[in-house]
């Protein structure tokens, strides 16, 4: 008990970190760069998740996040700018990332149809066989078509494979360079070997494995695009300025220079910008963003109000007692954020399988060439054999699939109203077979809808819709 005593207070008194990284593509990316930000002094845990691309730290007091940052760029990847999940989130800073990573995915979009433009007519033999042609291209143009595939598309493959091989661990990338470089050189040499004659060569695999994987992780960015539009919607709730009175007068302020104390003028019709206590006024707040109530609720001086809530009919000065990180809505969005990183226990089964999947699977590769070569003497045989294995090991669906599947469903789930507040849930919603729900405010609209019109004889269906749209 004495020894753990520093431990228990550390974690009392430390405070999460958020920091974005850029060039994560597998599950032993995390857990590499896990390891880094575990070794830095006074970082008590880290937390890091692919489908977000965000590692959540739990350190101390006085740890500096250029500390962060350089572990994580010493292992090899790209470190964003880190912030207290405590403080208020920089929308700025947080819009410039989201332009940074449209741009970027537009550009992998442009790369992608360069790779299946260049990959389509090594395919023609495989298709022209189904018929019984004999398609095959000549040798200079499969690897005039090959080459900029393998290295200028296949290029993020060798940096993050060196990368990765530098700092005494493989991912991913590693595994797809290693199996179209076996690939492609074999090609090469078995074309230099006989120039004049029509060898049966392997460019096309290189070409479409590298094509195949960059489409499948093009996919892969989309759905998390499309998971964080809902995080972003919530973000929407909060207006970006508000109406301070300051000196007897009333001036708009950015949101971040509201102060605590400060009196808050909220129009009939506007969003309420703070977390506040109503000192003069009275209307009606529309709080369904929060509640899952749909009908407005009144409010009249001295009741509370939350930031993100529509004001109705009236005019209402509202004390500031919460901004930024504190209110209410920045605690939801806080939330959501949190399910998504969070690591249900299948992950955790998952990150241990990666640790070793990426030595485990070359390993296999290395017997499996070395067997084919001692059984028959055939060593390109038994090269592609060996590269097969690689090839096949490639996407990894084992340590994308779990993170994706979880960042997608919290996400849908907040697109419609559900706030998942422990991905732990989802893993044991499978077992639920009955739901009770207290009330019936939270699942309808508030709102009457025509279901079904039915009229007396000889009466216009049209005239007594109108009448009853009328009353």
């Amino acid at each position: 008990r004495g020894e753990r005593a520093p431990y228990s207070a550390a974690v009392n008194t430390a405070t999460t970190l958020t920091l974005p990284i850029e060039g994560m593509t597998c599950a032993s990316c995390v857990k590499r760069v896990e390891r880094a930000l575990a070794k830095v002094p006074g970082v008590v845990q880290a937390s890091v998740n692919l489908a977000t691309a965000q590692a959540h730290v739990t350190a101390q007091p006085g740890v500096l996040p250029a500390a962060l940052q350089q572990a994580v760029a010493a292992a090899g990847y790209e470190p964003g700018a880190v912030h207290d999940d405590a403080a208020e989130q920089d929308l700025q800073a947080e819009g410039e990332r989201r332009t940074r990573r449209a741009a970027a995915q537009r550009r992998e979009g442009l790369e992608l149809l360069a790779g299946i433009a260049l990959s389509l007519p090594l395919l023609l033999p495989m298709l022209g066989d189904l018929f019984g042609r004999h398609w095959m291209l000549p040798a200079a143009w499969q690897f005039a078509l090959a080459a900029p595939v393998q290295f200028w598309l296949g290029a993020r493959f060798y940096r993050a494979g060196w990368a990765a091989l530098r700092n005494g661990s493989g991912n991913m990338d590693l595994l797809v360079a290693l199996g179209t470089s076996a690939a492609f050189g074999l090609s090469l040499v078995l074309w230099l070997r006989a120039p004049s004659a029509m060898p049966h060569l392997y460019f096309e695999s290189a070409a479409v494995v590298i094509t195949l994987v960059r489409l499948g992780k093009w996919l892969e960015t989309r759905a998390r695009q499309r998971t964080l539009v809902a995080l972003e919607a919530l973000h929407a709730l909060r207006p970006a300025t508000a109406q301070v009175e300051r000196g007897g007068q009333v001036v708009e302020l950015r949101l971040g220079d509201v102060l605590l104390g400060d009196v808050v003028v909220v129009r009939p019709g506007e969003r309420v910008p703070v977390d506040g206590q109503v000192i003069e006024g009275a209307s009606h707040i529309d709080e369904s963003m929060l509640s899952g109530e749909s009908l407005p609720v009144a409010r009249e001086v001295g009741a509370a109000v939350a930031g993100g809530a529509v004001n109705g009919e009236g005019l209402l000065r509202v004390r500031t007692t919460a901004i930024g990180a504190a209110t209410q809505l920045a605690r939801i969005v806080k939330l959501v954020e949190q399910a998504q990183a969070k690591k249900p226990n299948i992950q955790l089964l998952v990150d241990q399988v990666a640790a070793v999947f990426v030595p485990v699977v070359v390993l296999i590769s290395i017997v499996t060439c070395l067997a084919w070569g001692w059984h028959n003497g055939d060593w390109a045989q038994a090269i592609i054999h060996a590269v097969s294995v690689l090839v096949i090991a490639c996407p990894c669906a084992l340590g994308l699939a779990t993170p994706a599947t979880l960042m997608v469903g919290t996400g849908l789930a907040a697109q419609r109203g559900l706030l998942v507040r422990d991905p732990q849930a989802l893993e044991t919603m499978r077992a639920v077979r009955v739901i009770a729900f207290d009330k019936t405010g939270t699942l309808t609209l508030g709102q009457p809808r025509l279901a079904q019109l039915l009229v007396a004889q000889q009466a216009d269906p049209q005239a007594v819709l109108a009448s009853a749209a009328a009353l």
